[in-house]
């Protein structure tokens, strides 16, 4: 029996969709928990690895790994794939180098090796956190937007288009990143059109795109809290092409050639534009509305390819599908959800999903790091998903409570 080490968060959404994956092949999926070692103990976790120490987390696992050999090793979420490359290449397993997964991880080194090679993406500049930020804004073209090196999921990213823009978003990113006082944060071009995502899968460096999801929801800020993936795109053809050829390009300009890609790109009059690239499949739940022929689902094909099993012919997404990730509307602590049922009987409205408990705090964009949940849908044509997905949000009405301000003497 193959064993797979998979690297996942306490939290992740996805660890059980990849162990049942692991099931259906038979081959053991041993999940490496971003825990320390006596709370995993504590909760009765196989294997506990502290994430935030990456020294630890490595001789953690290459000791599992010594004990108990493996044939591959996976990180399922951003913050585990420079630990998972440096466990790699210490065990000689496959994977990406550790400094090919740094820069997917390091928005500044991303777009320095996108700039060195010629890839469009936007202009940069680093800035420290200790900087003036009205001094900094006197040398900045607006818009433009400012983030964080090292969040992701649309975290900590904040359009400006003025001076007093500039100085807001960047102490708001500051005090988001109050435990690295002593870090950097990156301002860029604002780049306007559209915006897709392009999960692929790479072997030697070869790029396979496995789907193109359109973003039918305009993304100019000041915030990005991403909501609509449909596909297959209903951009044409050659556009289609130009963008599959850009995330090559992107991926060997960061040295990546093996596993998951997940991509981010604006497309405009002058062609498709890196946002962002990472070494790791789709974030949350959405991986559930892909399909590769009899019921193989992403995590599986995942799997396969990371254990050299045989993979299906056809690798693209064909049928029309798509998910919503339910924004926040407001902070606060979450009373009650209504409309739950109806939604999920809106016609090709597969489910409704919630992943935040009633009573639980809940915080929007740019600090928040989560959703309310996802809806599903999947048939017809992408209209008609899209669609399905708007018509399911409709019917869901979310109570939640104010937080009470703090009393200062």
């Amino acid at each position: 029996m193959k064993r797979l080490l998979l690297l996942v968060s306490a939290l992740s959404y996805r660890s059980a969709a990849f162990c049942a994956a692991g099931r259906r092949l038979e081959a053991e999926v041993v999940q490496a928990v971003d825990l320390p070692p006596d709370l995993a103990e504590h909760w009765k976790v196989e294997l506990g690895v502290p994430f935030a120490d990456p020294d630890r987390a490595v001789e953690d696992l290459v000791a599992f790994a010594v004990a108990h050999p493996v044939d591959a090793i996976l990180p399922v979420d951003d913050g585990a794939t420079l630990i998972a490359a440096r466990t790699a290449q210490r065990l000689g397993l496959p994977y990406n180098s550790p400094e090919a997964s740094l820069a997917a991880r390091d928005k500044h080194e991303m777009r320095r090796r996108f700039a060195t090679a010629g890839v469009p993406s936007p202009h940069f500049q680093l800035a420290s956190l200790q900087a003036d930020p009205s001094a900094l804004a006197a040398g900045v073209t607006f818009p433009c937007v400012l983030k964080p090196l090292r969040l992701s999921g649309s975290r900590g990213v904040i359009r400006a288009d003025d001076v007093a823009g500039f100085v807001a978003a960047f102490n708001r990113i500051k005090r988001l990143l109050s435990e690295a006082p002593d870090g950097h944060l990156l301002v860029e071009s604002f780049i306007p059109g559209v915006e897709v995502a392009l999960e692929g899968l790479l072997t030697d460096g070869r790029l396979d795109v496995l789907a193109l999801f359109d973003k039918p929801d305009p993304l100019d800020g000041p915030f990005f809290e991403e909501t609509i993936y449909v596909t297959p795109s209903r951009l044409p053809p050659d556009v289609q092409a130009a963008i599959s050829a850009c995330a090559a390009s992107a991926a060997r300009a960061i040295g990546l050639h093996s596993g998951p890609l997940h991509a981010e790109l604006r497309i405009n009059e002058d062609g498709p534009w890196m946002v962002e690239l990472a070494g790791r499949s789709i974030g949350g739940l959405c991986s559930s509305v892909l399909e590769f022929g009899a019921g193989m689902g992403l995590e599986e094909l995942i799997i396969r390819h990371a254990l050299g099993l045989d993979l299906p012919r056809e690798l693209r997404q064909r049928e029309a599908a798509g998910a919503m990730m339910i924004p926040i509307p407001a902070g606060g602590w979450l009373r009650a959800v209504e409309g739950v049922e109806r939604a999920r009987s809106v016609p090709l409205v597969q489910d409704v999903s919630l992943t935040v408990r009633l009573n639980q705090r809940v915080v929007p964009l740019p600090e928040g790091a989560s959703y309310l949940g996802f809806i599903f849908a999947r048939g017809g044509e992408p209209a008609a998903v899209e669609q399905a997905l708007r018509d399911a949000h409709g019917q869901l009405r979310f109570r939640i409570e104010p937080e009470l301000p703090v009393l200062r003497a």
